[in-house]
This record gives structure tokens, C-alpha cells and sequence, in this order.
């Protein structure tokens, strides 16, 4: 059954979500021991309504990878699947949840160029060559920066001035025409400054 939790007169009451408002699977088949971010979503409307999103947009940029070789978003998929149900072990399990799926949905609309990019945009950095970015409205907004047959998706991280995207082992904070990089594991920063 889903349920979605309402405060009446400040208490938290169970209550069945519509049909409408459930996730994109079937929240009876999760048997006696559920996955603790899958419970989550199925008593969560705000969830439920990022999972039925996430299948929307996966669905997209499955028709965009049908060529693909290897095929790789499937297995991708299933990854993301076992990265979000470790959410459980995390200090705010629905935080947690939440922006796993705010990400991956990020992540394909990206990728698949779901969403129109602003850019591609050049930066010249020298001797480290060239870096190629494309920008994405996505929420949280991405973007994809190219430097010669290496790609890196990152999101945008709060700072102080300018604006600050991580990768997994990438960075790219841009201020005012200029951008301070760091591209693989422990590697140093470099500077590259935007092709007029």
C-alpha cells in the first residue's frame, strides 16, 4: 500500500497516496523486508513524484542510447539503484534519497542532452591544453566539461564568489571569464581563461 505521512494538528498521520502520486513500481511487491530507500519512497508523495520523473527521463535517454555499444545504461541503472539503497546508512536517509534521485535525473538529462545546453563554451588553459563546456539547467544545474577524449560530469556546489562544479574527481570553478580546474585524483589546479 502507499502512504504518504500529513501533520493533523501537528501529528503525523498515514495516510493511503492515490494512485497519482505513487512511484513509477509497484510498492505492494516489496515483500516483509524492503529496501529501506524503497519503503521511503512509497510513503513519501515528494519521492514517489522524483521516482515517476526518474522513469520519465530514463525512459528518454533510453530511446537516445538504443545505439549505443557497449550498451551501458541499463547496468548504469542498476548501479544507481544500489548506490541509493545504501541511503539507509546515511544521517538523513530521505535527504540522501532525495538527492540520489535529483542527481541521476541531473546526471541523464545531461548526458543525453535531454535538455538543451547552453554552451559548448572553449577555454583556453595552455600547456593543459583545452577544455570544452556545455552548461545544463538541470535541478541541481550540471554541467559537462570535455578535455581531449575525456569527458566529466559535475554539479554546481555552493561558493563564495563565481561558480563552483565537482565531479567525481574533477572541479571547475569559473569567476568573472576566468576558471580554476583540477582534472583526475590529486592532481594539481590549472587555470584556463574563455575563448572570445
Amino acid at each position: 500500500m502507499n502512504i504518504k505521512r500529513i501533520s493533523v494538528l501537528g501529528l503525523l498521520v498515514a495516510t493511503p497516496l492515490m494512485a497519482a502520486d505513487a512511484p513509477s513500481f509497484d510498492c505492494s511487491k516489496l515483500g516483509s523486508n524492503p529496501h529501506q530507500s524503497e519503503k521511503l519512497v512509497c510513503e513519501d508523495a515528494g519521492l514517489a513524484a522524483l521516482d515517476r520523473k526518474l522513469a520519465e527521463v530514463f525512459s528518454a535517454a533510453a530511446a537516445k542510447a538504443a545505439n549505443e555499444h557497449p550498451p551501458s545504461l541499463k547496468a548504469e541503472q542498476r548501479g544507481w539503484i544500489k548506490g541509493r539503497d545504501e541511503c539507509w546508512k546515511a544521517d538523513d536517509a530521505r535527504a540522501c534519497v532525495e538527492q540520489s534521485y535529483q542527481q541521476r535525473i541531473a546526471e541523464l538529462q545531461a548526458r543525453y542532452r535531454l535538455l538543451e545546453p547552453r554552451g559548448p563554451f572553449v577555454w583556453n588553459c595552455g600547456k593543459d591544453g583545452e577544455l570544452v563546456v556545455s552548461f545544463f539547467d538541470t535541478e541541481p544545474p550540471s554541467l559537462i566539461a570535455e578535455r581531449g577524449d575525456s569527458v566529466s560530469l559535475m554539479f554546481i556546489e555552493r561558493s563564495g564568489s563565481g561558480a563552483k562544479y565537482q565531479g567525481r574527481n574533477e572541479s571547475f570553478w569559473e569567476h568573472q571569464g576566468e576558471a580554476t580546474v583540477s582534472w583526475g585524483y590529486g592532481s594539481e589546479p590549472f587555470r584556463c581563461t574563455l575563448s572570445r
